[in-house]
């Protein structure tokens, strides 16, 4: 069929070596022997079957999830995975699922701040999963503002324990992933209230939620699931409810790595004020990966379906023209394509300088703790934010496909969109990095690459007709906006935190990735291609600072089609293949790497309910419309 022959041509015309480019955007791990081992036993295996999910019902999708975590556990048990393995093999799911937050928040935070005694009875339980944990800070009326949670932990000198209560309605704990059923235990934010009634602010705390022998609450504890979410999403896992009436923990449950309570009840202090707050950066981090995972999933299918979708104009062959050869499409798609590979580089660069930032917290040095609030916020705020405009966009370029079920992109969405509210809605996280740039402004503008580093600028880059295609130039450009912006601040714009917040980001990010720049000809321009799409998507703040005027916006986009069209374009199949999804991972009809899109599609309406022999509809249903209606006719 022509879409498999459209295909085939588009790998011929590709230089891209995907396994290079697969090492350098940080996916080589997931493609590696053991990987593809993992993979094959996981699509070989029933149990982790994707053809019924999209028909399952929530409690079926919850029981479904339940499944998949007792099958990989079996199969680690059998074969003798190590930790990491079983990582990978969770990895390898595209489903959400409970365990995730044990793995990425609960465990993490518990093996950090835990007392010895807390480690050694608990821990090794945590890593085999003899105890399901989660992480209880969001509240019914608080989420973002962690400083205004409500529940609270009362220190009792006389049995020295910690009294835990929900004072209100409000300060039931909400949204909890794993809490609804499946977590038998939870690592606690609530406001330390030590004797007299002095508040201390909110502490961390390690509680045990469910009986270890019958899963049962236990008493003092009310909890459940708190429904289902939007457009079906997250279906798997159980966001949880809990209030707390009057229940006592052993004071050892403090998690008193950095702050403490002496058995007469006086307060030890931390290092730092929000030295808790570790927990939540440590999801904030690897959110910056997920996002470019995910954005990877979409624009994959998406480049796929439009390289071989064709419509419209008709060229010397007879053939319809090309989907993604038209530039309103590849003007949208191409870009992500960047976004992609550039927040996975990111990412990387992040999880090296938390490992850095773990050991001297370790160590009680808290000197990098307000840097990495303030570059995390951003992070987590502008990359989940383009995650989620990355894969509407990329559903769109498909035309009315894209909205099947069987497109695979819609459950991107779904399990996705909440990622802009979920540890810090975006616009409160926006605060919070014009709160650090100001205070930054107080201090020596330094030359490092730290999230202020363009405060160190006092004049504009030299802009020519060749600065556009001049990477050093655009990055320099990027942190002139900031630094305009940040010494300019309107108090009167509303969206002044936001568009701040933008360009802040932005600036770090281009900074970051520079190494870019010594790779090969196909990264530098898929870099250049960032740069300059990343302007052209803020040029209303160029030109109200007085950075660029009109003429130059124009020079901007010529750049912009000339890199896409001449560059990029050609290697669009090349650079998505090298992400390594299989067909399998993708589960998209449009996204397969035959390009045989449309034989896919056709055969998965074969496993719709509706399609199989549903008589009892027309008799219960169909047909006492269709004879009123034919009855009243004949009246």
């Amino acid at each position: 069929m022509q879409t498999a022959l459209d295909m085939a041509n588009a790998r011929k015309c590709t230089s891209i070596d995907v396994q290079r480019h697969a090492t350098f955007c940080g996916v080589a791990p997931r493609l590696g022997r053991n990987a593809k081992k993992i993979r094959s036993i996981l699509e070989q295996d029933p149990v982790f079957d994707k053809s019924q999910r999209h028909f399952l019902d929530r409690t079926e999708s919850f029981k479904r999830g339940l499944r998949l975590i007792n099958r990989i556990n079996e199969l680690a048990e059998s074969l003798g995975w190590t930790r990491d393995e079983v990582n990978l093999a969770f990895t390898i799911l595209d489903d959400p699922l409970p365990v995730g937050l044990h793995d990425t928040a609960f465990e993490p935070v518990f093996n950090s701040q835990g007392s010895p005694s807390l480690l050694e009875r608990y821990s090794s339980l945590a890593a085999h999963y003899g105890i399901f944990g989660c992480y209880l800070q969001t509240e019914l009326g608080h989420g973002s503002n962690v400083a205004g949670l409500e529940t609270t932990a009362t220190f009792v000198p006389e049995t020295q324990e910690f009294e835990i209560h929900s004072p209100t309605l409000t300060s039931s704990k909400w949204w909890i992933g794993a809490l609804g059923r499946i977590a038998t235990h939870g690592v606690l934010q609530a406001k330390l209230i030590l004797p007299g009634g002095t508040d201390a602010g909110p502490h961390l705390f390690f509680i045990q939620l469910r009986d270890m022998d019958n899963h049962q609450l236990l008493p003092g504890i009310s909890a459940g699931d708190i429904g289902p979410k939007a457009m079906a999403g997250y279906a798997s896992v159980d966001n949880g409810y809990a209030r707390f009436n009057h229940v006592r923990i052993p004071k050892d449950n403090m998690l008193s790595k950095f702050a403490g309570v002496t058995p007469d009840g006086k307060y030890v202090r931390p290092p730092h004020a929000k030295m808790s707050y570790g927990g939540m950066l440590y999801i904030r981090a690897g959110m910056v990966t997920t996002a470019g995972s995910i954005i990877a999933r979409a624009i994959t299918i998406a480049i796929r379906y439009t390289t071989v979708r064709r419509q419209g104009d008709k060229g010397p062959d007879g053939l319809e023209r090309q989907v993604l050869t038209y530039p309103s499409t590849y003007y949208r798609l191409l870009p992500i394509i960047s976004h992609a590979y550039v927040f996975m580089l990111i990412g990387r660069n992040l999880r090296n300088a938390f490992a850095d930032y773990s050991e001297r917290l370790a160590e009680g040095n808290t000197s990098l703790l307000g840097e990495m609030h303030a570059i995390l916020s951003g992070l987590k705020s502008y990359a989940t934010t383009t995650c989620v405009a990355d894969i509407e966009t990329a559903r769109r370029s498909m035309g009315g496909h894209g909205f099947s079920a069987f497109a695979g992109v819609g459950k991107l969405y779904a399990d996705n969109v909440a990622s802009v509210t979920y540890e810090g809605e975006n616009y409160v996280l926006d605060k919070q990095v014009v709160r650090a740039v100001l205070k930054a402004q107080q201090q020596q503008p330094t030359a490092s690459p730290s999230f202020s580093g363009f405060l160190r600028l006092q004049q504009p880059p030299l802009l020519t007709h060749t600065s556009w295609e001049n990477p050093e130039t655009l990055i320099l450009l990027l942190e002139w906006r900031a630094a305009v912006f940040a010494r300019n601040i309107d108090e009167e714009d509303a969206g002044v935190a936001r568009r701040l917040s933008i360009a802040v980001t932005e600036a770090f990010i281009a900074v970051q990735v520079r190494e870019l720049l010594t790779t090969r000809t196909v990264m530098k321009s898929l870099y250049l291609l960032y740069l300059l799409s990343t302007i052209e998507s803020s040029l209303g703040d160029f030109l109200e600072l007085g950075i660029l005027r009109p003429l130059h916006a124009k020079e901007i986009r010529k750049a912009l089609r000339r890199v896409t069209e001449v560059e990029i374009l050609p290697e669009a199949i090349g650079l998505t293949d090298a992400f390594g999804w299989s067909d399998w991972e993708l589960d998209s009809a449009l996204g397969v790497h035959d390009g045989r899109v449309y034989e896919a599609l056709w055969e998965r309406t074969k496993s719709e309910p509706l399609n199989n022999g549903e008589d009892h509809l027309y008799k219960d249903y169909i047909k006492p419309i269709l004879a009123r209606g034919r009855r009243l006719v004949k009246l």
